[in-house]
């Protein structure tokens, strides 16, 4: 199949530049849409289009339009923001894609538990309140330790864990009002999922679907322990080091979810948990990895996973893939606290360090730091390859220890 992919890019994303080097190396012909208008699109022309992410029906239509007169062969939603879109519009113009709803139910906290609730996969218990209930009552009517979510918002940005009813309420009261500020549809700002807290290791898959098939690309262990009360992710090293039988029952897990779920096309992010009773699944997400983590990931000459998830839309059959090197992995680096960013010191000593593959900063010196719950962004990623993962995990850990950053307080930031 030729012809042209359209990529559904927020303007806040971090991912645009390298889906477009890819493109570039593939010689596959891409447009991108995205919800401003784009500063060079007079000069290039047919190859960005403004959408409405905000109003999916309204994007659609857009999507619609753009088609009859520049032809799209496959739609591919980039961040959590678009993937929606992506499916709706595929599925009104006949592409190859996951339903709406199988997309629509990952998408969704709440709908993916109920969805995957009779599987028989190892699920928490979980119920749903309305933002306006009262939280002291809902306090008493769980069992402790609980995490509270919003149904929609990712990176972990409002995820609290409550180990009593007094963390509840706050808990439930600082959601509320980071709802009130975010800009997600009315049903899902209008919600708190409470589900019992699942302890263990946690792991990130990364892989693609074709025709429902999972082809696992990595599976990356988190070593930083994951416990709360906020959930914030720094370290993805692969290869995992858990056993050959653990890892087996990871890829079982994910592959009777996604059945579950409906989801057959393109790639998918998952998050799992593992512990003494078994693999437990977090979340399945119908995108691949966020951030700049993509990066960590490259697959000798079957390319990056931009490659890889491009050439797939394309209609070319996945690859058999394996990493070109025996170790790698990435830091995201995580906001300290709340201010503004005016200096990052070490940098440079940071870089020199053997293994050490770069080190990128996404906030701009001058910008405001917002900290989780309420923040979703990070300071940049470091990346490192290496003969083992423990090996690259010293180094990232070796480097950002060499960094220091100078945050001046904000009266009005947003505080842990």
């Amino acid at each position: 199949m030729t012809g042209r992919v359209l990529l559904l890019v927020p303007t806040t994303s971090y991912r645009i530049g390298d889906f477009l080097a890819a493109a570039d190396r593939l010689g596959i012909d891409v447009a991108v849409g995205s919800n401003q208008r784009q500063v060079l699109e007079q000069f290039s022309e047919g190859r960005t289009v403004t959408l409405d992410f905000n109003n999916v029906d309204k994007g659609v239509t857009e999507v619609i339009a753009y088609n009859e007169t520049y032809p799209i062969t496959a739609i591919i939603g980039v961040d959590d923001e678009t993937t929606l879109i992506a499916a709706k519009a595929a599925n009104a113009l006949k592409l190859v894609h996951n339903s709406q709803e199988s997309v629509e139910t990952a998408g969704n906290k709440y709908r993916f538990r109920t969805r995957l609730a009779n599987s028989g996969l190892l699920a928490p218990r979980f119920t749903l309140q309305p933002v306006e209930a009262d939280p002291i009552e809902a306090s008493v009517l769980v069992n402790y330790p609980v995490v509270l979510k919003p149904l929609a918002l990712s990176a972990s940005r409002g995820v609290i864990r409550a180990n009593d009813p007094s963390e509840f309420v706050t808990a439930f009261e600082r959601i509320k009002s980071i709802l009130n500020k975010a800009d997600i549809n009315e049903d899902a700002a209008g919600h708190i999922l409470i589900e019992d807290y699942i302890p263990g290791d946690e792991v990130a898959l990364e892989g693609l679907l074709e025709g429902g098939n999972l082809t696992i690309l990595a599976l990356f262990d988190k070593p930083d322990s994951l416990v709360g009360p906020y959930f914030e992710e720094t370290l993805y090293i692969t290869p995992s080091r858990l056993s050959p039988c653990v890892q087996k029952d990871i890829a079982a897990t994910v592959s009777r979810a996604v059945a579950e779920l409906g989801l057959r096309h393109g790639p998918i992010h998952a998050e799992l948990r593992i512990n003494d009773r078994g693999v437990w699944l977090i979340e399945v997400a119908a995108r691949s990895i966020g951030g700049l983590c993509s990066r960590t990931l490259s697959f000798g000459p079957n390319g990056s996973l931009e490659d890889l998830i491009l050439k797939h839309a394309s209609g070319q059959p996945i690859p058999r893939t394996a990493l070109d090197c025996p170790a790698s992995g990435v830091m995201m680096m995580p906001i300290p606290t709340a201010g503004v960013l005016r200096q990052v010191l070490g940098v440079e000593d940071a870089r020199a360090l053997t293994k050490i593959d770069d080190i990128t900063l996404s906030i701009p010196l001058g910008a405001t730091l917002i900290p989780l719950p309420e923040g979703n962004r990070y300071l940049g990623f470091i990346f490192a390859s290496g003969d083992t993962p423990a090996t690259v995990e010293a180094t990232l850990r070796d480097a950002y220890n060499l960094l220091e950053f100078v945050i001046e307080a904000e009266e009005d930031s947003p505080t842990n």
